[in-house]
């Protein structure tokens, strides 16, 4: 099969044999695949994974077979979700996790739902460990990326007032998904007051370092911080890092809320397979709009 990833001697495509699925694995032919931030990451020894290796931390596609001891998918199915170890969906078959997988919503394109375990599924994780009672106010630091664009809409579908902090190219979008945008830079704590002035009930980072150290003091409770960019500095500030839960049940919420209209994961741009590399390259360089997504098949 074709792949795209990264080997000892840097990243392109690759010949591979079509894997078996495993205990808790599903073969997934794919039909798309979503491109992250992670995916650079991965390729630069982030996260420890050695080359060779297939990028591409989620996918959508049809089941073509199934590990021992999984439960619910069928061969035909049409599912997305994440993949062992986060990686290897950038190939014309992956193997997907059947405990983070979910059949995808007839209507919904393929491309759609790929981009949902990441970002989308961040952002959810976040919300539900905040559980925040409608009316509350949350800070979104850093809303203009995928994960960004996710929590301010699901926290506007919980009933939440949402600021959100962004370039102000990304302002528009923010305030097109239900928040009140924020600029950067200095005189923000003001800016954030002056947008919620009843004040801070919690807030999700997703910049990290000083963009998070500075509106820290704006939220009562520290133990109402969360940040998925700066563990470290989340901790010592009194909250935590957003806590995964990669479950069938998170993506299949997802997808209902993606099929009814109120959750749009901003697809903008969607790649060739031919043109992974030009998909990686984009969202590498930070100045992607949206969701990029690679389409694999079709």
């Amino acid at each position: 099969m074709r792949a795209y990833g990264f080997t000892a001697d840097g990243e392109g495509f690759m010949e591979l044999p079509v894997p078996e699925p495993g205990p808790d694995e599903l073969l997934v032919r794919v039909d798309a695949a979503g491109v992250n931030p992670g995916d650079w990451k991965v390729r630069d020894g982030a996260y420890g994974i050695p080359p060779p290796a297939v990028l591409g931390r989620e996918c959508a596609g049809t089941v073509v077979g199934i590990g021992d001891d999984v439960r619910g998918f069928a061969e035909g199915d049409e599912v997305f979700g994440g993949n062992p170890g986060m990686v290897g969906g950038w190939a014309e078959f992956a193997l997907v996790t059947a405990s983070f997988a979910a059949l995808r919503p007839e209507g919904v394109a393929p491309e759609t739902v790929a981009v949902l375990p990441v970002a989308a599924g961040t952002a959810f994780d976040a919300l539900a460990e905040l559980d925040l009672p409608a009316g509350a106010t949350l800070l979104v630091n850093g809303a203009g990326g995928g994960v960004g664009v996710a929590a301010v809409q699901l926290a506007a579908a919980r009933g939440l007032r949402v600021v959100g902090t962004a370039s102000p190219g990304k302002h528009e979008l923010i305030a097109r998904f239900g928040g009140v945008p924020v600029a950067y830079g200095d005189g923000v704590v003001e800016r954030i007051r002056a947008a919620a002035p009843d004040g801070i009930d919690a807030v999700f980072d997703l910049a990290g370092g000083d963009a998070l150290r500075t509106v820290a003091s704006l939220v009562a409770d520290p133990a109402r911080l969360r940040s998925v960019a700066d563990h470290a500095l989340v901790t010592e500030l009194g909250g935590r890092a957003v806590e995964r839960n990669r479950t069938t049940a998170v993506l299949t919420e997802l997808a209902r809320l993606v099929a009814a209209g109120t959750l749009d994961p901003h697809v903008t741009e969607v790649y060739p397979f031919d043109e992974a590399g030009a998909a990686l390259a984009a969202v590498e360089s930070g100045h992607a709009t949206g969701k990029v997504a690679i389409r694999i098949s079709g």
